[in-house]
């Protein structure tokens, strides 16, 4: 492979993107696409290889299934974009059609108060336009019969665009395109950044040089609070531990696996090629260290396992063929989405806090990012209900729908 560009080819940019992973690659991609916006981008990331970014460690899968409407219409931008990529990038021919593969997310609930947070969401939901469907454990059982539903009160599905999608040919592209447009990308790091009054003047490289800056985007994952942190100012994101299993069973399911939330906390869903994937966390889930990415093995064996084979009997009998932990880049202030500008530092523009949805919710959020940079407000989606000041301001939002 080709060394890595390192060094800006210049000393000044109109737009400095922090974190060139599915948010930095979308905002670069949505500024790239957009004809009202004539500045130039660079780009930095710390390993354009991308082995250890939440992107590369995503499980790729989509849903619209959120109790909120804005959350609900972010996907459902995302599966359209998806759905019709080719024609969003101009109609180039290398692109490849990707489209969303429709098995559906079924969330399980094992309470009558757990039920009726599906209901109440299933409206929000239809009102928006989602086909989500409630079913009764019999119906559940009679749809998919390798379901244990004793303990099950009711279940929520969708398997219109919901399931899983090719995230990683969505993020080439994006890089590819963007950089043929102009978008410099460099493998780097920004280590220290020049702030007079409520601007950002400048960023500092690891590599010694210093960059004149327009307007800064910190779109740097679970390291969001060390790139804020440079800028002076605090934002509530920081990593946490999820982790991912690959699996075959000796009695491979008879049919397509939805994306199954289990009430454990431990979802799986079709994998294709007769695997299967499943992923959780611990019950103590606490912040860990950039570059901690080490497997508990027994959280497998005494917690993931067994919930698997509870739900779905035929999982009793299986074999974990790949296994990986990776990073959420979790907003502990309301688990959802920061952006905009900050309250006092006017060119620092945040795009943090995903806490699991970032890849389903990265062409709503590069979109809405690079209108911000280029207007100085959302157009195509109002998505200010997710800017910095409700963080200040202490109005959380409160999103019912958390993996």
């Amino acid at each position: 492979m080709a060394a890595q560009q390192s060094i800006p080819h210049n000393s000044s940019y109109d737009v400095v993107i922090i974190g060139g992973a599915i948010m930095g690659a979308s905002t670069a991609w949505f500024l790239s696409d957009n004809a009202d916006f004539d500045g130039s981008v660079l780009v930095v990331e710390k390993d354009l290889a991308y082995e250890n970014c939440s992107t590369a460690h995503t499980n790729s899968c989509m849903r619209q299934q959120f109790s909120t409407e804005l959350n609900v219409r972010i996907s459902q931008f995302a599966a359209d974009f998806v759905n019709n990529i080719r024609s969003y990038m101009g109609n180039d021919p290398r692109v490849p059609n990707l489209g969303v593969h429709n098995f559906g997310y079924m969330y399980l609930a094992d309470t009558p108060a757990f039920a009726d947070v599906l209901k109440d969401s299933q409206k929000v939901q239809r009102a928006a336009g989602a086909a989500t469907q409630l079913m009764t454990p019999e119906q559940i059982k009679q749809a998919y019969p390798f379901y244990n539903v004793d303990d099950i009160v009711l279940g929520s599905i969708n398997t219109e665009n919901e399931g899983y999608f090719d995230g990683a040919g969505l993020f080439d592209w994006w890089r590819r395109q963007s950089r043929e447009r102009g978008v410099e990308y460099i493998q780097n790091e920004v280590v220290a950044m020049t702030r007079t009054g409520n601007r950002i003047d400048s960023v500092t490289l690891a590599s010694g040089e210093i960059v004149s800056c327009g307007q800064v985007v910190n779109a740097s994952g679970p390291r969001a609070a060390r790139t804020a942190e440079m800028a002076g100012i605090d934002v509530p994101v920081e990593p946490r531990k999820r982790f991912t299993w690959i699996f075959t069973a000796e009695t491979p399911l008879d049919r397509d696996l939805p994306l199954t939330i289990d009430p454990s906390g431990v979802h799986v869903r079709e994998n294709g090629g007769g695997t299967y994937q499943a992923g959780g966390h611990s019950d103590i889930d606490p912040a860990v260290g950039f570059d901690d990415y080490a497997m508990d093995h027994a959280i497998w064996q005494d917690h993931i396992w067994p919930a698997l084979a509870t739900r779905i009997p035929q999982f009793e009998a299986i074999k974990v063929t790949h296994e990986w932990g990776g990073h959420y880049a979790m907003n502990t202030f309301d688990h959802n989405a920061i952006m905009g500008s900050h309250d006092q530092v006017e060119n620092f523009v945040f795009l943090n806090g995903f806490s699991g949805h970032g890849l389903q919710q990265s062409p709503a959020m590069g979109r809405g990012t690079a209108e911000w940079l280029t207007y100085g407000e959302y157009r195509a989606l109002d998505l200010s209900a997710f800017n910095y000041e409700r963080i200040t301001n202490n109005r959380p939002i409160i999103e019912k729908a958390i993996i």
